[in-house]
């Protein structure tokens, strides 16, 4: 189960290059399920996921290079090209005092900058362990607009878009 908010920045952080950066690049097979493939770095996935905006399943499996770009040909609309930085979220502050005893200083911001033809767009995802934990969130500062139940802002629909 894939649970996550999204949401559009004010600002970029600064110093990005201090963390970790993942250059992906991701395409739609099809969409009503979503089925993706994706390059992350060096590695190749097949993904799908099931219906939903905040929670939804997700299922990844492992691609070979080759079977990754042959499936690629074959994928319907644009392309998704993205770097993706994580980055930590130290002292996360949540609206309840009841938030489960995980380890909430495990939550990291997925910052995603598009590149052409979807630039400037710029989307932050935090995945969380629970709906509950998801719904308590206090966004940080430096976050804009919450777009978690804007499904134009979901890739799968990015991909669909006419440019």
């Amino acid at each position: 189960m894939e649970i996550e908010r999204k949401f559009t920045v004010k600002k970029l952080p600064e110093n990005l290059s201090q963390y970790l950066c993942h250059i992906i690049e991701q395409a739609y097979l099809n969409t009503d399920p979503v089925v993706r493939i994706r390059r992350q770095d060096d590695d190749y996935y097949l993904t799908y996921k099931g219906k939903g905006l905040m929670a939804r399943e997700e299922y990844n499996l492992p691609l070979n290079e080759l079977s990754y770009y042959h499936l690629r040909d074959k994928a319907d609309g644009n392309v998704i090209s993205k770097k993706r930085y994580v980055i930590p979220i130290d002292n996360p502050t949540f609206m309840s005092d009841n938030i489960e005893s995980i380890d909430l200083n495990s939550l990291c911001v997925e910052l995603d900058i598009f590149e052409s033809p979807f630039a400037p767009l710029v989307i932050a995802e935090v995945e969380f362990p629970s709906e509950e934990t998801a719904n308590a969130f206090i966004p940080l500062d430096w976050f804009d607009q919450d777009v978690t139940n804007d499904p134009s802002y979901h890739n799968s629909n990015l991909s669909r878009q006419k440019l």
